[in-house]
């Protein structure tokens, strides 16, 4: 069950936020303000997502509870930007547990199931709710299809949190297969020399078909629930919007290849000389591989999602108009 405050919390806070978008509808007369069925939706999907992950052992208390939020944020902005999440969410959760009794072995902090806390849910998700809020903040709550030309903040802000999702996405199918699959073992990326399987920086051809595929399931997700519930008067002489599904699938690999070189460098990675395992603190029996202890594995996938979900935005404003 959700903690009796934050549930206490939740009401007053909605209808404080309901009354400012509509205060500022009244100021802003391009702004879309949510309707109540939206409102409604959006907290109902968040707390299915959340009690899902929960009873599918995905996600831990303090996990469903920031799943919560981040998917009533990301809802709010569009049921596109939902569908990329839940997209993430049930997809990430089931390559977790592929071959799981291997990692078993590698991973010196690893966790039955892949459950989550609060940290990984914010560390995958929280750029793609900044977006979606800067979206909300621009255009209101209302699914607009891609156009440089004719909805341009809307179009970046769209793209930075699908870049954003399909990078999270994209690194996790990356680490999570790329670490199991193929006999041989992986490429540090800045050294490019063979490191143990689970190492930081690690890459494969395995993992990085396994980014694109990652990227790629968010981009179909978004692509064919943008079809459905895009309204109509706003296609006008938009662009086709399948390219999405390709800007998905580069951003799953580029989000990766950023987490490899961030996590190559500035997380540390050892091997335990008596668990044989991989571990990113140094000590007495750690044989360092590679990388400064600066940053941790939560911190290397945030900045991999924001810097993927900031550059996306630019090349597809550059590139769409090619397809």
């Amino acid at each position: 069950m959700l903690p009796s405050l934050f549930v206490a919390c939740l009401i007053p806070l909605l209808a404080g936020s309901w009354t400012i978008t509509l205060i500022y509808s009244r100021w802003n007369p391009d702004y879309v303000p949510a309707e109540p069925w939206r409102w409604a939706a959006s907290l109902t999907l968040a707390l299915l997502l959340g009690g899902y992950g929960l009873k599918r052992k995905s996600v831990n208390n303090s996990g469903c509870v920031a799943g919560i939020i981040v998917g009533f944020l990301i809802t709010m902005g569009s049921l596109a930007f939902f569908a990329a999440l839940l997209s993430f969410f049930i997809c990430g959760s089931r390559i977790t547990k592929f071959r799981s009794s291997r990692k078993k072995k590698l991973e010196a902090d690893f966790k039955e199931g892949g459950q989550r806390n609060w940290v990984q849910v914010v560390s995958n998700g929280g750029p793609a709710t900044v977006f979606s809020i800067l979206y909300m903040i621009e255009v209101g709550s209302i699914e607009l299809p891609f156009s440089f030309k004719s909805y341009y903040n809307a179009s970046w802000y769209a793209m930075a949190l699908v870049g954003s999702l399909a990078s999270a996405c994209g690194d996790t199918f990356a680490s999570e297969v790329g670490s199991v699959v193929g006999s041989s073992d992986p490429f540090l990326i800045t050294a490019w020399k063979r490191v143990p399987r689970g190492t930081n920086g690690g890459i494969s051809v395995g993992g990085t078909l396994g980014s694109l595929l990652g990227g790629g399931l968010v981009g179909l997700a978004y692509y064919f629930c943008l079809l459905m519930f895009v309204s109509a008067p706003y296609i006008g002489d938009s662009p086709p919007q399948w390219p999405v599904i390709f800007y998905a699938i580069l951003s799953g690999g580029l989000g990766s290849i950023i987490d490899s070189v961030v996590g190559a460098t500035l997380q540390f990675s050892g091997k335990h000389k008596k668990l044989g395992v991989i571990v990113e603190c140094d000590g007495p029996d750690v044989q360092k591989i590679c990388g400064r202890a600066i940053l941790d594995n939560h911190s290397v996938n945030l900045v991999s999602c924001a810097i993927t979900g900031l550059i996306m935005p630019y090349i597809a404003a550059v590139t769409w108009n090619y397809f």
